[in-house]
């Protein structure tokens, strides 16, 4: 099994209900992104999948985040609160649409809101 990991970030702000007096006010973070890709084939060129193309598809994911007031956007709403762990999953999703095709699957995705919290989303098999 081959593992590849890409890092990237995004800022954006929202707003959490539910979860302590702090959080509950409008605020922002700059998260820290690291997505994992895993497989077992490599191509002809050794490789599971190119660097490039992960890092294409990443950056228009987090085009649909960045600067952005996260509880507007669709994806998020009452029953999904644009907390890390839904951050994580929203961009582990949005990926998986993007690279469905080949050897390299998307095989978890960690949104760090600051430099010693994050929340991590592992994708199904």
């Amino acid at each position: 099994m081959y593992e590849l990991k890409v890092k990237t970030h995004f800022a954006a702000a929202h707003r959490l209900t539910m979860v302590g007096e702090k959080c509950e006010n409008l605020h922002g973070h700059n998260w820290k992104v690291e997505v994992v890709l895993s497989g077992d084939t490599l191509d002809e060129g050794g490789v599971l999948m190119d660097f490039g193309i992960i890092k294409k598809h990443l950056k228009e994911v987090m085009h649909t985040l960045d600067h952005r007031f996260l509880n507007e956007l669709p994806f998020f709403d009452d029953q999904t609160p644009p907390s890390s762990e839904n951050i994580a999953r929203y961009i582990a999703g949005e990926l998986t649409n993007r690279i469905s095709s080949g050897p390299a699957t998307v095989a978890r995705v960690s949104a760090w809101e600051s430099d010693n919290s994050c929340a991590t989303y592992i994708c199904n098999e």
